[in-house]
């Protein structure tokens, strides 16, 4: 795998997270004031209409996927639609640092399921960091304390349907194009949610919340493209510890909107997953210059 495919799979997890925590905290501050369903009905909408236009100016629109690909794109999807539910359930009813750190587990099930499944190669210094920032998401979470509770085991199931996910997306041919999935995947999202929202009673939307919505809908839209493209280039176990970039995100967004200032054990744990991905980095740069580059990047 070429350094460059790593390096372009690092910013592509960070730009993804980033975009997924801004999606997250537009979310959290509509809690309340409308169902579940009716904010993901009028997200869906617009996710699928700002995709859909992406993807006709990309001239991907009506592209046809390969045989092999059909399988994977719909446990892909259903996995996605696992993802939204338990993950925002957990968010709505734990401070976004907390859910968000839950998640930073995945490096860890993502790596060792490509391992087990995929038969990806994973060096031991990058299993022992990725080992090292799970310890640190176990100081942030600090199972049988107060905030660990029903909904916690909500986010963990969102780390799992993350997983299968992730995986999915790894498998897709080459040629099918990253904006293709995504607008299938709004479009999924678009129809069950809607679906759902028939049998609750809508709230009136405000200037507000329409703003809330749409900012959603846009990052969102970035997060989704950016995880899909992220699966698809460089190793999963160089590329999986940039995830813990979500942690940082979910902090300085928890302090600035909802006022949520992490304890000392949460900094602790913070700082150590960081400190993984930065080693991480560094055996990757350090190892590239004593190896050839080598298989070109995948289409995006």
């Amino acid at each position: 795998m070429a350094r460059s495919d790593n390096l372009t799979g690092a910013f592509l997890m960070m730009a993804s997270m980033a975009c997924f925590t801004f999606n997250d905290t537009a979310l959290k501050l509509l809690a309340g004031d409308m169902p579940l369903s009716q904010i993901l009905m009028l997200r869906g909408l617009l996710t699928t209409g700002l995709t859909a236009l992406l993807a006709w100016r990309l001239g991907v629109l009506r592209t046809r996927l390969p045989r092999r690909d059909f399988g994977l794109v719909g446990l892909r999807t259903l996995a996605e639609l696992g993802v939204v539910y338990f993950f925002l359930t957990a968010l709505f009813n734990m401070p976004i640092a907390n859910v968000t750190a839950i998640l930073q587990a995945l490096p860890l099930t993502v790596t060792l399921a490509a391992a087990v499944f995929l038969r990806e190669p994973v060096g031991w210094r990058r299993m022992l960091a990725i080992l090292v920032g799970f310890v640190g998401v176990l100081l942030i979470i600090r199972p049988g304390a107060a905030d660990f509770n029903v909904y916690s085991l909500y986010a963990l199931c969102a780390v799992g349907c993350v997983t299968i996910r992730d995986l999915a997306a790894r498998q897709l041919s080459p040629e099918t194009p990253s904006v293709f999935i995504t607008l299938l995947t709004a479009i999924a999202t678009l129809v069950v949610f809607g679906g759902l929202s028939l049998f609750v009673v809508w709230e009136p939307v405000d200037l507000r919340m329409a703003s809330l919505i749409g900012t959603a809908a846009l990052f969102v839209m970035g997060g989704l493209l950016f995880s899909i493209m992220v699966m698809r280039v460089g190793d999963i176990a160089f590329i999986a510890p940039f995830r813990y970039t979500g942690l940082l995100w979910a902090m300085v967004l928890g302090w600035l909107v909802f006022g949520e200032w992490p304890d000392a054990l949460t900094l602790l744990g913070a700082a150590i997953v960081v400190a993984s991905g930065l080693f991480t980095l560094y055996r990757e740069v350090r190892t590239g210059r004593k190896r050839p580059l080598a298989q070109p990047s995948r289409r995006h």
